[in-house]
């Protein structure tokens, strides 16, 4: 049984952090930034917004494009590493604010690959029958764990939602054409937030450490990111029968402009048809790629038909990648 999208949707918050105004709070510089990352500026949610706000109204707007009530979802899973609390899960805040009372709804934990774990998730659930359709939504609220005294780690990150409706494809609709997702979890240290949970509870004695902050060894993700990445795109691509050249839009995930050209470069695919928004939103983790996809939606990146390849890396380290005919 195939599975298409039928509607993206998107929200950010409408605070802007540039980066002129980080080098107030930090030693850096829009130079230093831009060129080590190519991020401009990013979003910070407000005060009382938590990553489920921006998660339902990200949600309400793929709903809105595809047509469907909230009603009438089936299945709700939010991808976030900055869950409203531990439990109960986002995704059921997110049902609540929604309406969505028949669907089933949790978490996933897959840093920056969450959104594409969860498309793999729910396009299998669709395809075997047990779901009609299935909203997925990755949401941030990456500055309540950044340590803003940390230059390396603070530049890079922003607050935002995006989301997705999948459902059943009715004769001649596009569909998900393969998904891979993989992890190596040899890799936890280089990417993590060390304390805030069992290992490491927050107490009074190591309030101070900002252990439930965000700590990056950024050389070494780089290096396994541009690799991984490519690995999952090149499998998605062969598994569709796809060429370079059939491709109208690469959308990566959103961390490292110079990771994207690596990987534009790695695919054989021109810079032209490589969506980025980097410079307006910097990582939003599991936010990102979902935002990506809805904006290259809106703006009409790509069209009926068209292919598109979606391709990730996060924390884990976790990566994953899907070739979708739209």
């Amino acid at each position: 049984m195939e599975v298409c999208i039928a509607g993206t949707g998107s929200y950010v918050p409408e605070k802007i952090l540039t980066n002129e105004e980080l080098a107030t709070l930090v030693d850096t510089s829009d130079e230093w930034i831009v060129t080590r990352t190519g991020i401009k500026e990013r979003r910070i949610a407000a005060e009382g917004e938590y990553t489920s706000h921006m998660a339902a109204k990200a949600a309400e707007r793929a709903l809105e494009q595809a047509g469907i009530a909230a009603e009438d979802i089936e299945l709700i899973i939010v991808a976030t590493i900055t869950p409203d609390t531990f439990t109960p899960a986002t995704a059921c805040y997110v049902q609540q604010m929604l309406g969505a009372k028949r669907a089933v709804a949790f978490d996933i934990s897959a840093a920056c690959s969450g959104f594409l774990y969860a498309m793999k998730l729910s396009k299998r659930m669709i395809s075997d029958g047990a779901f009609k359709n299935a909203l997925i939504i990755g949401a941030e609220k990456l500055s309540a764990f950044v340590n803003w005294e940390d230059r390396g780690t603070c530049v890079l990150f922003g607050d935002g939602a995006g989301a997705a409706v999948l459902r059943r494809a009715e004769p001649g609709e596009g569909s998900i054409l393969a998904t891979e997702m993989g992890t190596d979890g040899n890799l936890t240290h280089l990417l993590n937030i060390p304390g805030g949970g069992s290992a490491c509870p927050i107490t009074p004695e190591n309030a101070g450490k900002h252990l439930a902050s965000l700590a990056m060894l950024g050389k070494e993700v780089f290096k396994h990111a541009v690799i991984r990445m490519k690995e999952a795109a090149e499998k998605v691509i062969e598994r569709s029968g796809l060429q370079p050249e059939q491709i109208a839009c690469v959308i990566p995930h959103q961390a490292n402009l110079r990771i994207i050209d690596a990987i534009a470069d790695r695919l054989a695919v021109p810079n032209e048809r490589v969506f980025v928004n980097l410079h307006k939103y910097g990582n939003t983790s599991a936010a990102a790629v979902a935002i990506a996809l809805d904006e290259a939606n809106r703006s009409g990146a790509f069209k009926r038909g068209d292919h598109i390849v979606l391709v990730v890396f996060g924390a884990g380290l976790t990566w994953a990648a899907a070739a979708v005919r739209w």
